[in-house]
């Protein structure tokens, strides 16, 4: 037993005792508490001495060569995340998937490039009459999540990471090694696919770059996706009877693109007024659909395409597509709003838990005679570290939440935010930044108090200890 855990976070952390032998299970502990309890910059040395006495006397060291060089599976550690979440999944898991950038700022970070900015770009912005796009240099990753419901909420969710693929350019990854980013996603999908129990459906939802021909054609059975699609997309019917003159069509006849469909003024394409409660409120939506062959991958089969338009103006029509054609516009929207909860964790992360600040998975060897313009990686050096840092990063993210859905109280919570900070009159749900405070003033509490209970020691604590080791 570790005398300084919570045993409430001890218990998820035994958990995974089969990814790791004993020391490395010691290892994964002692760097997953010190990512919750550091504050400010999380570099790999801040987070071990966050962790305080649970590093020991291990020389720091130890850590980066757990990272890099020890013998454990990030795809397992997921497997086991998802595994402690299943009874907060229903029986349709949504599983949004999309990429995100964490900038680096030296050249010799294995598998770094150049990458597009999404957060700094404007282009294909409707409020930027001159769009531009913008890029950095970093680390592109491909991240697959699972949405999971609030027990205090049931209509609002969050999403937790539990797959992760890092994305190469292709002008810097031997073409052997070179993967899309939907190939990835694609292969996520397929592993995920293979964890879940029988009597669960897997539903995938994402932006347009991922509602691709790549994607769709290697859904494992039983998978339904969801996605953005082009209001110019080419559409069509389904082919009549074959007749047994020549090869079998595989699409009937032309059908109007989205934006026809949109612009359409028949009785058959009217449009149905729908209020719905999207992204925590009631939005009123006008929406329009059919079921028809998309033309880039007809041999898939019928989708379901959607139509939406807000009734105000204020955003311009969107169209969407969903691989069951059985779907109703109510549950494909309702499914469809919770892919920006992974937008919502990249933010969380990156902010509270200082994803991107970790700056192992790089060389220190001697400068090249000759400087060259873009990434100086020396062979495979630091691939592993690379590959791991982040996920670790994550899955202290995941733990976070999974141990507020056991053992969190929201209501004490949101009323100790709203003394702190009383002008925020509308708040009723516990942020993460409330549930990473309550972590923290669990993991203080031993500290505090040696010797003392070992059960429940949040009223023991002073409430402000979270706030005021930030403020330190």
């Amino acid at each position: 037993m570790i005398p300084t855990l919570t045993p409430t976070l001890q218990t998820i952390f035994l958990s995974f005792s089969s990814c790791f032998t004993a020391p490395g299970l010691a290892n994964f502990s002692c760097l997953v508490t010190g990512v919750i309890l550091c504050q400010g910059r999380h570099t790999i040395t801040r987070v071990i001495q966050a962790a305080g006495d649970l590093a020991g006397d291990k020389h720091h060291s130890t850590f980066y060569d757990f990272l890099g060089e020890g013998r454990w599976v990030v795809d397992e550690l997921g497997r086991v995340l998802l595994t402690l979440l299943l009874p907060f999944l229903g029986s349709e898991i949504v599983a949004p998937v999309d990429d995100t950038l964490f900038k680096r700022g030296g050249p010799h970070f294995w598998g770094a490039g150049m990458h597009h900015d999404a957060s700094r770009s404007t282009y294909g912005r409707h409020t930027s009459a001159d769009g531009k796009a913008a890029f950095a240099f970093g680390h592109n990753w491909v991240v697959l999540a699972v949405w999971v419901s609030c027990p205090w909420d049931p209509g609002r969710g969050l999403a937790v990471p539990i797959l992760f693929r890092l994305y190469r350019g292709k002008k810097r990854c031997p073409v052997s090694e070179y993967r899309k980013r939907t190939d990835l996603a694609a292969d996520m999908i397929e592993v995920l696919a293979s964890w879940l129990p029988g009597n669960r459906i897997l539903h995938v939802v994402a932006d347009r770059e991922y509602a691709s021909k790549t994607v769709i054609v290697r859904l494992p059975a039983g998978t339904r996706f969801s996605g953005s699609l082009g209001m110019d997309a080419a559409l069509y019917a389904k082919p009549g009877r074959y007749r047994g003159n020549g090869r079998p069509r595989i699409k009937g006849k032309r059908l109007p693109s989205p934006a026809k469909l949109a612009k359409s003024k028949a009785k058959s394409a009217r449009w149905k007024s729908l209020t719905l409660s999207l992204y925590g409120k009631r939005v009123e939506l006008l929406v329009k659909t059919q079921v028809c062959l998309w033309n880039k991958i007809a041999k898939a089969g019928l989708f379901r395409v959607f139509v939406t338009r807000d009734p105000k103006g204020n955003y311009e029509d969107r169209a969407y597509l969903c691989t069951d054609p059985s779907i109703s516009a109510e549950e494909f929207l309702a499914a469809f709003a919770k892919r920006w909860t992974v937008e919502v964790a990249f933010r969380n992360a990156k902010q509270s838990m200082g994803i991107g600040d970790p700056q192992n998975g790089w060389w220190r060897g001697k400068k090249p005679a000759k400087k060259r313009a873009g990434p100086n990686a020396k062979g495979k050096r630091g691939k592993r570290a690379a590959e791991r840092t982040l996920p670790l990063f994550f899955l202290a993210y995941g733990i976070t939440l999974l141990w507020y859905l056991r053992h969190g109280k929201p209501q004490q919570d949101v009323a100790l935010a709203m003394a702190e900070a009383p002008w925020y009159r509308h708040k009723r749900q516990p942020s993460f930044a409330d549930m990473l405070a309550a972590l923290r003033q669990q993991l203080w509490a031993p500290r505090l108090f040696r010797g003392g209970r070992s059960e429940d020691t949040r009223s023991e604590t002073p409430p402000m200890l979270p706030r005021w080791l930030l403020a330190s």
